[in-house]
């Protein structure tokens, strides 16, 4: 940060994000509901292979490809080529196990139309399963120490927070380096603060208080964000490169997390469940140092 002494007092949100399927595309919503696991319906969904394992765009870009649409009743899933597959919200079917990372917990297959239609898009064998909201999945404790962090089928933790000001510092690099720009999706966050004076500083933010309608929401930013090759991914075309990576090898490696590559900062949700957070909410944060 510039001014290592105080934080920014004019710190807005900027954007809200869901993704209701893990690594399918995402929503830009102008308010999103916190519930314990982060907001509603984000990674409530996840694609599974025959033996119960997730998979990402890590290994099949196309699911980038796959667009929700979330209705009062249903998810709509739109895909090139394919027919519009509809997710009742209110419906699951038979409960199953499911492993996300070293983590195998309780969900609902969504059954055999949903498996068919995602298995004949990504071009092989896999199947839709639900997250069972009595699951629960706790986050690392060395990360969110005293508090009992929930999540469903992210990757860690339930809400991921990122900055205007670290998508157009790393957007600067890109177009000196003879690159197009790229949108702040492929990082896929929940929360984009607004009115930073210096890239990634939320890398120093210890706690986010956040003005909502029912009352504050306590955020606390507990682990940098490490990169895997997402990022890469261009949403619109699934086509994969290594510009992202290329760029963010030279100035954000991150000595939290073994030296990777981080953009955004994971959090946890200490206080404000049940609160709605909406775009343009005044934001006060706290730093760590």
């Amino acid at each position: 940060m510039s001014d290592a002494a105080s934080a920014p007092d004019d710190l807005l949100v900027s954007r809200l994000y869901l993704h209701p399927i893990k690594s399918c595309g995402g929503i830009a919503v102008d308010e999103a509901l916190l519930i314990e696991t982060g907001f509603e319906h984000d990674r409530a969904w996840m694609v599974v292979d025959a033996s119960g394992e997730f998979v990402t765009q890590r290994e099949l870009p196309r699911l980038a490809l796959i667009k929700p649409a979330l209705r009062t009743s249903d998810v709509m899933l739109r895909a090139p080529g394919m027919l519009t597959l509809h997710l009742l919200l209110d419906t699951v079917e038979a409960p199953c196990r499911v492993k996300v990372w070293d983590d195998t917990v309780a969900a609902y297959d969504m059954g055999d139309l949903a498996a068919q239609w995602f298995s004949d898009f990504l071009g092989q064998r896999v199947r839709l399963a639900r997250f069972d909201p009595a699951e629960r999945r706790l986050c690392d404790k060395q990360w969110t120490g005293e508090f009992e962090a929930e999540t469903a089928f992210a990757d860690g933790f339930p809400l991921l927070v990122t900055s205007t000001a670290s998508l157009a510092e790393l957007n600067r690099r890109l177009l000196a380096a003879g690159h197009d720009a790229v949108a702040m999706q492929r990082f896929r966050p929940n929360i984009v603060l607004d009115g930073l004076p210096d890239a990634h500083g939320e890398d120093f933010i210890d706690e986010l208080t956040i003005e909502s309608p029912d009352g504050p929401v306590l955020l606390k930013l507990v682990k940098p964000c490490g990169r895997c090759t997402i990022p890469d991914v261009d949403p619109s075309s699934a086509v994969q490169g290594n510009h992202v990576a290329d760029a963010l090898t030279a100035y954000r490696a991150e000595p939290r997390i073994g030296g990777a590559l981080a953009f955004g900062m994971n959090a946890i949700i200490v206080s404000g469940v049940s609160h709605r957070l909406r775009i343009g909410a005044r934001v006060t944060a706290t730093l760590n140092f």
